[in-house]
């Protein structure tokens, strides 16, 4: 028998109720904040992520789902790579797209799959669900907050930003960054034994991710190592605290955090993610930064951006531990249950037109019995059942019964369709026009 690959899982029916939930918060959100929505592609040039992400990242050197492609007319094979997050592709549509052109700045945000051939564990995939924002074309530490702002607004609509607490840090400037970097080298020449494999190749590559190990060995002699801060900037330090101002005029609480440096190299001055109160960055539901410099790596003029990704299966994590129940319209509203082939053609017509009124409808659905009909309207959990037998059709008549008050009535076939609309509510009915979901999938 054949099962989901490791890392994956399939998103059923139930789960979907949350899916659509958390985009419809997303969509409202971003809307009134003037975001657009994108999509680039699942793949990208394995170049795109290995420019943008760093080379010497977990997510390039383990992480990449690569892809070859056909070989091009010099007999090289291209290579691909599924998309490990939305950043890189975004600003790399922005640079191919002319999108500095536009009013500054850009606000973009998506909602889609990513891949990462990562070890699976609770809330962890290799086939994995992000939202993400993206602001780019304009550095001030007024836009990290509003972007921040709207995250806070979504978490809330969904309930868990009680469950979160907002981490942050300054990293500074790519300058200040690589002075410390030659610093942290220098403390750990003569303790390289000390640290585990991993943080003794970060070490040599990343040496900045020492400072989020979970190795208890690297975090005590971490403890004693210079801090990242001393090498900062005095703008970089003012641009924190005026953000930290415009977070606290918002009614925005957050913790500073020294170790916190995100994973990819990209990041510059703000990085932040939200973590669960109880459990820490075991249960983040994401995080972002700035990443001033990223538009000129991939080829690019210099544009600042800043930008923040969500993990969707942690936020459903979240709400299901929360008790959160996402609003569900998959119900059932009612069953027509017939017999005999006349009384299925009459049957059709009423499920079609009960459908188009904004009824949850189903019937004509094979030869069983009334009874078997009418355990499998049970089944379905219908509100009402509408039953439609030879006789019925004879006398152009049909029974409505009340599945939970297990009453019935017989009346006119032509006065069901208006006693159903009755009996649920107009203001129940599952109705819309097109113009209300432009934009919308």
């Amino acid at each position: 028998m054949f099962r989901t690959p490791k890392g994956t899982h399939d998103v059923l029916p139930e789960d979907h109720q949350y899916h659509t939930y958390i985009k419809k918060v997303v969509r409202h959100r971003c809307r009134q904040a003037g975001y657009k929505r994108i999509d680039p592609p699942m793949f990208e040039h394995k170049g795109v992520f290995q420019r943008a992400i760093g080379e010497h990242t977990d997510v390039v050197e383990k992480e990449l789902f690569t892809v070859t492609g056909k070989r091009d007319g010099e007999g090289e094979a291209r290579e691909f790579a599924l998309r490990p997050e939305f950043t890189a592709g975004i600003c790399r549509s922005y640079i191919e797209h002319g999108m500095q052109q536009l009013a500054q700045p850009v606000e973009l945000y998506s909602i889609g799959q990513c891949f990462r051939y990562d070890r699976p564990q609770k809330g962890r995939y290799r086939q994995f669900h992000q939202i993400d924002l993206e602001v780019i074309g304009l550095r001030d530490p007024s836009i990290d907050a509003q972007l921040i702002h709207v995250i806070t607004k979504i978490l809330s609509d969904l309930r868990i930003l009680d469950r979160m607490t907002l981490q942050m840090n300054n990293i500074g400037t790519a300058e200040n960054r690589k002075a410390y970097v030659e610093a942290l080298k220098d403390f750990f020449i003569g303790k390289e034994r000390q640290l585990p494999e991993d943080d003794q190749r970060r070490l040599k590559t990343n040496p900045l991710r020492l400072l989020d190990s979970k190795e208890e060995d690297t975090r005590i002699l971490i403890k004693n190592a210079p801090k990242l801060e001393q090498f900062l900037d005095d703008e970089s330090k003012k641009y924190h605290e005026t953000l930290l101002e415009y977070l606290d005029e918002l009614g925005i609480t957050s913790v500073p955090n020294p170790g916190l440096v995100r994973g990819l190299d990209y990041y510059c001055q703000t990085v932040f993610e939200f973590w669960d109160s109880s459990t820490g960055a075991q249960n983040a539901v994401g995080g972002g930064g700035r990443y001033d410099g990223l538009i000129e790596i991939l080829g690019g003029k210099p544009t600042p951006g800043v930008g923040y990704a969500g993990g969707v299966e942690r936020m459903i994590w979240h709400m299901k531990e929360a008790g959160v129940q996402a609003p569900n319209k998959d119900q059932v509203d009612v069953f027509v249950a017939q017999l005999g082939p006349e009384a299925k053609k009459k049957c059709l017509t009423l499920v079609s037109e009960l459908r188009d009124l904004g009824v949850h409808t189903l019937g004509a659905l094979g030869e069983a019995s009334l009874k078997s009909q009418m355990r499998l309207a049970d089944k379905f959990e219908a509100r009402y059942t509408l039953m439609l037998g030879k006789l019925e059709v004879k006398e152009g008549t049909i029974i409505v019964r009340d599945m939970k008050a297990g009453k019935q009535k017989q009346m006119a076939l032509k006065d069901a369709v208006p006693e159903i609309i009755k009996l649920l509510g107009k203001e129940n009915l599952d109705t819309y026009v097109m113009r209300d979901h432009v934009g919308e999938d």
